[in-house]
């Protein structure tokens, strides 16, 4: 792509916040979580169903469920709130790349149900339009506390109990696509948006190369890392390393799928996955909505 060769800063993806030490699972706490997982209606859409942690219901939600049945249930949403509350975010679990956060759970429920028809031509692009279509409203499946990165950028940062269980081949096949129908996505939006960006309040905010830049960069130098591959500082800022980099990522994920290589230390794949297109699709949409062509 033309606007992919940029030259190369030497940047360094800013960390995320330490993840928080794990919690003893107790009765106590079970009982507290129920209780904040309370049943609650945002203002401008659906009531969003909730399954209480730890109960038959909760487990069966999380259970895998095959294309036909995902076609007819609700979309399967974890909500992930920061450990000092400052800020939410609601993903869809099924669908790689469909996340929104916000300062409450359910304003991040309300944000992520209106990009429905924003994330659709994801689904259109993978040949999943059926199956997107035919699902119904959000139900929360997991309400759980993230990690500091929640609380500071309104992001989840680390897997859900979902995403600790292993895949078989057609999910990873399945969120592979949609994870290429997030990268074609983000292509085209960096070829058709004005090279300045609409800037903040201050006059802050990156433009488009800095942001097509960032956007690779972290995927190839950062995110890659959690399966082994290492990737020459700016590679992947040409359209032919940008090729080469996706290429090998996918191959990568499959050998992990596969049992190949070390294990992740706190990522899973489901979640890597997850990840990697969320912040396409996350710098797609900030491109899109700062346009000033």
């Amino acid at each position: 792509m033309k606007h992919h060769q940029v030259p190369a800063k030497r940047t360094t993806a800013q960390k995320p916040a330490r993840r928080t030490a794990p919690v003893k699972k107790t009765e106590a706490r079970t009982a507290s979580v129920r209780k904040t997982a309370a049943r609650r209606t945002p203002a401008g859409m659906p009531e969003a169903r909730r399954a209480p942690v730890g109960t038959r219901a909760a487990r069966k939600a999380i259970a895998g469920r095959s294309p036909k049945k995902r076609e007819t249930a609700a979309v399967r949403t974890i909500l992930e709130r920061g450990p000092k509350g400052k800020k939410s975010v609601a993903f869809a679990v099924d669908w790689p790349g469909w996340s929104r956060g916000a300062k409450t759970s359910d304003e991040a429920l309300a944000t992520l149900e209106s990009y429905r028809e924003r994330y659709r031509p994801i689904a259109v692009a993978a040949g999943m339009a059926r199956e997107f279509d035919r699902a119904r409203a959000l139900g929360v499946i997991e309400d759980r506390i993230g990690t500091g990165s929640t609380d500071f950028w309104g992001i989840s940062f680390s897997p859900s109990s979902v995403e600790h269980e292993q895949m078989d081949d057609g999910d990873l096949n399945r969120k592979i696509k949609l994870l290429r129908a997030c990268w074609s996505y983000f292509d085209r939006v960096a070829e058709h948006v004005s090279a300045d960006m609409r800037k903040g309040p201050r006059g802050g905010g990156r433009d488009r190369d800095q942001i097509i830049r960032h956007t690779i960069r972290v995927e190839s130098e950062d995110f890659a890392r959690r399966l082994g591959l290492r990737a020459p500082e700016g590679a992947a800022l040409t359209s032919s390393g940008l090729h080469d980099h996706r290429a090998s990522y996918v191959a990568a994920m499959r050998r992990y799928h596969a049992g190949e290589g070390k294990p992740m230390r706190s990522w899973t794949l489901p979640f890597l996955i997850r990840h990697s297109a969320f912040h396409v699709m996350d710098h797609a949409w900030e491109m899109e909505d700062k346009d000033l062509s």
